[in-house]
């Protein structure tokens, strides 16, 4: 059964309100059914075939649960976002083990609503063109469970505090500190939130393009330009770069963060002052042929003893990492564009990080047409 993936099926006896979800989502793009209980809700994936349901807990006729159940027995592609009203949180992550992608607590925010939307959308995109994701290991599969439960939280801190911040006295100091801590807490756990969807999401083919590497090269310094602004001002980035490099065929955003999170840990190794250097050529051998991409630092280095764990997720060394940066890094190059990650450092003499991508060969080319 093949899935509508821009419609979205709402599942609710609220007529009022599955109405105003409805004409939310359909301001970004979304067309949306209705359904007022659970049996018209069956009937309607089955008819329809919608790339989403919202569907209420409560309803008037069957159980929330059995309406899912009866959902992933018709077509188990069919992503499923529980709503629920306050206290049924636990029932809700019930229902996210036996098959639901998410759960949202009533009421809730637009904010929320479009965004847990979209992020399912990513992952069911993902899961159904790479089967990959049958292989994540169970503690992987957890991370979307562990981004929910953070997120949810993250929101509703969030609208507090912009209630706090128009009701504080700015000028108090350690009001105003306090207001920006809680800012960089947020910010911070947000960030950690997206690393763990972006470390478990496979591949999506079908936005594979070819790519100039020294183009994304130069992307990657005009966003670390604003995000370092200062420190680049202290921090020399140098750029020798071949031209005319062949092309290779990767996922452009994908590849972009890869090389933005090494130039980030290079910049935030080296502190106050030091120098960068990207360098890409292009290595004949082995065929088919590699674009090299090589970052140099002057940075402090890495102890030998913790080079071998660099990789691992969740292991770093600064006092604020997530320890996902190079993990991403490495399952973005190695295992979604079948390329080489490779480090060399040594404490108090900087750092080596080398990126190889194959060369784009004419099948690969035709095949991308062809999609």
């Amino acid at each position: 059964m093949e899935l509508d993936k821009e419609k979205i099926l709402v599942v609710d006896d609220n007529l009022e309100l599955a109405e105003m979800i409805g004409q939310l989502l359909g301001r970004h793009g979304f067309r949306v059914s209705i359904a007022p209980d659970g049996r018209t809700a069956v009937e309607k994936v089955l008819s329809e075939s919608p790339g989403l349901v919202l569907l209420d807990l409560n309803l008037p006729d069957i159980s929330g649960g059995e309406v899912l159940k009866k959902i992933k027995e018709t077509n188990n592609e069919t992503a499923v976002i529980i709503l629920t009203a306050y206290g049924g949180e636990q029932v809700a992550v019930d229902l996210m083990k036996a098959g639901a992608e998410d759960f949202i607590s009533k009421p809730f925010n637009n904010e929320l609503l479009i965004n847990s939307v979209k992020e399912v959308f990513k992952i069911r995109e993902s899961q159904m063109e790479d089967k990959k994701y049958a292989r994540l290991s169970s503690f992987e599969k957890f991370f979307p469970f562990l981004a929910h439960e953070i997120r949810n939280p993250l929101h509703a801190i969030s609208g507090a505090l912009a209630i706090i911040q128009r009701r504080s006295n700015l000028q108090d100091e350690v009001q105003a500190k306090s207001i920006r801590i809680i800012q960089e807490e947020v910010q911070h756990l947000t960030g950690f939130v997206q690393e763990c969807l972006d470390f478990i999401r496979p591949p999506v083919r079908s936005r594979f393009v070819q790519v100039d590497a020294n183009e994304v090269i130069s992307a990657v310094i005009n966003v670390i330009s604003h995000i370092f602004a200062d420190l680049t001002k202290k921090i020399k980035i140098r750029e020798e770069l071949q031209p005319k490099l062949p092309k290779v065929l990767v996922n452009y955003e994908e590849i972009k963060q890869a090389f933005l999170n090494i130039v980030k840990n290079s910049i935030e190794a080296m502190g106050e002052k030091g120098e960068l250097i990207i360098k890409t050529r292009f290595k004949a051998e082995p065929s088919p042929g590699w674009v090299e991409v090589i970052f140099v630092d002057n940075g402090p280095g890495i102890k030998k003893e913790n080079l071998p764990f660099l990789f691992h997720p969740f292991f770093t060394t600064k006092l604020r990492g997530t320890g996902l940066g190079l993990a991403i890094c490495r399952r973005i190059i190695a295992e979604r564009h079948d390329g080489k990650i490779h480090i060399e450092s040594e404490e108090g003499k900087g750092t080596i990080i080398t990126v190889e991508l194959p060369k784009t060969q004419a099948s690969e080319v035709a095949g991308e047409h062809s999609r």
